[in-house]
């Protein structure tokens, strides 16, 4: 749990930023994903769970290296809580088909989308179309990529580990 907390720190802050939106393209989901399937449902939530009171505490874990309870309640704040409902999702697949692990990814991708959008129509005073189109569409094709991945990764990585 430690070493998986430790790898959503690094992947964290590491993002490219969007002109158009205040929601960063970041591999935190990607790591999120890959975790979930290797350590299962309550070790992963535990690993996103400290990961998010680093950062709230003030090591610079988030998106550019920032920190800090404002992050949390700022515009992407319900994107990073979300990252719980993809470690709950994920974690449920550990040890499943191919299939069911893509299943997961999706469905606790689409859990993070809706807190984060909703949070982010609320904080920036958006309406909710707005919200998805800032939140949501421009993220779909870098998260499905990163889902395909995981899933393809996940099984060769967990018979190496022995897990």
């Amino acid at each position: 749990m430690g070493l998986a907390a430790a790898f959503i720190c690094i992947t964290g802050p590491l993002v490219i930023m969007l002109p158009f939106s205040p929601v960063p393209l970041s591999l935190c989901t990607f790591t999120i994903y890959l975790f979930g399937y290797l350590l299962g449902c309550k070790q992963v939530m535990t690993s996103v769970l400290l990961y998010l009171l680093i950062g709230f505490f003030g090591l610079p874990v988030f998106a550019g290296f920032t920190s800090g309870p404002g992050k949390l309640l700022g515009p992407t704040g319900g994107y990073l809580l979300g990252y719980l409902l993809i470690a709950l999702f994920c974690g449920l697949s550990k040890g499943k088909s191919r299939k069911s692990l893509l299943l997961f990814s999706l469905m606790g991708t689409v859990a993070c989308y809706i807190p984060g959008t909703l949070w982010l129509a609320f904080q920036s005073g958006l309406n909710i179309s707005a919200a998805f189109t800032a939140g949501v569409l421009p993220f779909l094709p870098g998260d499905l990529v990163k889902i395909v991945c995981a899933v393809f990764l996940a099984p060769s990585i967990q018979k190496r580990l022995h897990l």
